[in-house]
């Protein structure tokens, strides 16, 4: 049976929105653009030093 007090206890209430936004545009993300953008730099300089 579940125990509501025990539950109530664990709860945290989510985020809003803007506190949400806030906190995903503020994680430093790898995409793919800028693993693709990395590569071209690389490759750039490889090109250069040859």
């Amino acid at each position: 049976m579940i125990d509501f007090e025990e539950e109530l206890k664990k709860f945290h209430p989510s985020l809003e929105v803007e506190d949400a936004v806030e906190a995903i545009y503020n994680q430093d993300l790898t995409d793919m653009a800028d693993i693709l953008i990395k590569m071209v730099e690389k490759t750039k300089e490889k090109e250069e030093q040859e």
